[in-house]
């Protein structure tokens, strides 16, 4: 299991799968043919589906211009390992190809190559099962953090201090940014006005919109193709830093105890995306949102006291109640139904945290069974309800607009 770095990446939205990861190909692909005369870069499955929505296309143009370059959408094929498929081609001279490389975007930013299934980067963890990480923090004595700490040294809690920080920038910037988002859906944001209503409402109401504006203020930022932090991914990557910019305040938080928090969370969207996957082309929205809250339940847990047992507990129930959640992005934007889902999952979070703790922490159904149910599941799911927007919510958007 590699280094928790992959899991909080530092990037700009709206998709890690179809934005971040394709311009890092498209960078990798031309620094090897800088001496090109024409690019060629066909996308395949979900990322042709959804890819004109996530700003593929413009993500890959941005690095090849002003040199020719030419993007291929082909949405009804797929490579044999990932739904998000691309082929970079180079040529030069009378169109004679000289370089050809097919690569796959597996979620999160990542990159897989094609042909090279062992190639990964270098193992940090050995134990890749939450029970096996339970059982030897309480052998040793020590939380969840500790052990990541043991693996990944401190050179990751000074990558956690910045992660933080980015976080902290996307809330604020959110909260006091107005306007409608880019893409032609027309939504507005709204992260202002739920922050600004908060203030005028009793607590018992106040709260619950407070974490809901942070979550969507994050959401929104992403949206717009700002700055913001994988938590696992672009398109959920509101509910981790809206949890805990909320908990900040509510609790008192130092900076000392949020990042010991984004250690755990991050460990446990690692071991979900080890033994299942984190992208929504792959299993579904599920894999996005539902691994966010998983993560944001246990940070929230591990920060109110609990025990590693409590942790797994809170995190096992954020996956557990977003099963079967499909990724069906209206126009293939992460617009509608995403950022609402990443403001009901942060206060979902919240809930998994305070019922972990109340119960005690014991329960039949593990963190590592719902993963693997997670896993399966995803693979259930028609392929229409994985990031194609042919189906559900974007389908119905579809079939009110050619009504019209």
């Amino acid at each position: 299991m590699q280094t928790i770095k992959e899991i909080f990446r530092i990037g700009f939205g709206p998709s890690s799968s179809h934005t971040m990861a394709p311009r890092k190909a498209a960078e990798k692909f031309k620094n090897k043919n800088l001496n090109a005369d024409k690019y060629k870069v066909t996308l395949f499955g979900s990322l042709a589906s959804t890819g004109k929505g996530h700003k593929t296309d413009i993500a890959i143009k941005e690095i090849f211009e002003p040199n020719d370059i030419e993007i291929i959408w082909l949405s009804e094929k797929t490579l044999p390992l990932h739904p998000n498929g691309m082929r970079f081609e180079a040529y030069s001279g009378k169109n004679k190809l000289t370089d050809s490389w097919e690569v796959y975007s597996i979620g999160g930013g990542a990159l897989k190559e094609a042909g090279d299934t062992n190639k990964v980067l270098p193992k940090v963890y050995s134990f890749t099962t939450m029970e096996k990480i339970l059982k030897y923090c309480e052998q040793k004595g020590i939380s969840l953090w500790e052990y990541v700490k043991e693996n990944e040294g401190k050179e990751l809690f000074t990558h956690l201090e910045d992660v933080w920080q980015k976080m902290q920038d996307a809330v604020n910037r959110g909260l006091n940014t107005e306007g409608v988002l880019p893409g032609g859906l027309g939504v507005s944001r709204k992260a202002w006005m739920f922050n600004r209503k908060a203030g005028m409402l009793n607590r018992e109401f106040r709260e619950g919109i407070l974490v809901s504006s942070y979550a969507l203020a994050v959401s929104e930022e992403n949206a717009a193709g700002g700055s913001i932090v994988t938590a696992p991914t672009c398109g959920a990557s509101g509910v981790l830093p809206g949890v805990l910019y909320y908990l900040k305040d509510r609790i008192k938080c130092d900076n000392f105890s949020i990042i010991n928090a984004l250690a755990t969370a991050g460990l446990i969207g690692n071991l979900i995306k080890y033994n299942a996957s984190i992208s929504g082309a792959e299993v579904g929205c599920q894999g996005e949102v539902g691994t966010a809250c998983a993560m944001a339940a246990g940070a929230t847990t591990q920060l109110f006291g609990g025990t590693v047992r409590q942790i797994e507990y809170a995190a096992e129930m954020g996956l557990e109640h977003h099963l079967g959640l499909t990724c069906d992005p209206v126009e293939g934007l992460v617009q509608i139904p995403c950022i609402e889902r990443n403001a009901f999952a942060a206060r979902r979070a919240l809930d998994c945290a305070d019922f972990s703790l109340l119960s005690g922490g014991y329960h039949r159904i593990t963190f590592d069974e719902v993963v693997n149910v997670m896993k399966q599941t995803g693979h259930d799911l028609p392929s229409l309800y994985r990031e194609t927007s042919n189906g559900g919510l974007a389908a119905a958007y579809t079939n009110r607009k050619t009504k019209i």
